[in-house]
């Protein structure tokens, strides 16, 4: 799958940003504490689109390490190793909005590396 496209939308009363639309989707957001980090790991039926909410969100994303600003889009393709954590000395916690798409379930997490122990 393709990114979607997202739409900006200028309302008199602000503004709406849409990431999908009449598409099979699952939304979280996502919270990493100051110091964590989530596993590294990729998805074999599902791409993702993390949208950054706070700053000292850091993304690892193959072999790329992303910084996004707050509103900022990442898209995460179906396969590709991925993995949130916090910018380091971080204060309080990230988060990201998360839209999964395609077909969502936890057991779809390929876990490369975990600080928990979990598999």
């Amino acid at each position: 799958m393709q990114k979607p496209d997202s739409l900006h939308v200028d309302k008199p009363w602000g503004s709406f940003d849409q990431y999908a639309l009449n598409t099979p989707c699952t939304v979280k957001i996502l919270t990493c504490n100051p110091g964590q980090q989530l596993s590294l790991q990729r998805h074999s039926h599902r791409d993702e689109l993390w949208v950054a909410l706070d700053p000292g969100v850091v993304v690892d994303l193959d072999s790329t390490v992303l910084r996004p600003s707050v509103g900022e889009e990442i898209w995460l393709p179906q396969g590709s190793v991925h993995r949130l954590r916090s910018e380091p000395g971080a204060a309080r916690p990230v988060r990201v909005l998360e839209v999964s798409l395609g077909t969502f379930d936890e057991a779809d997490i390929e876990r490369l590396q975990d600080d928990y122990g979990r598999r």
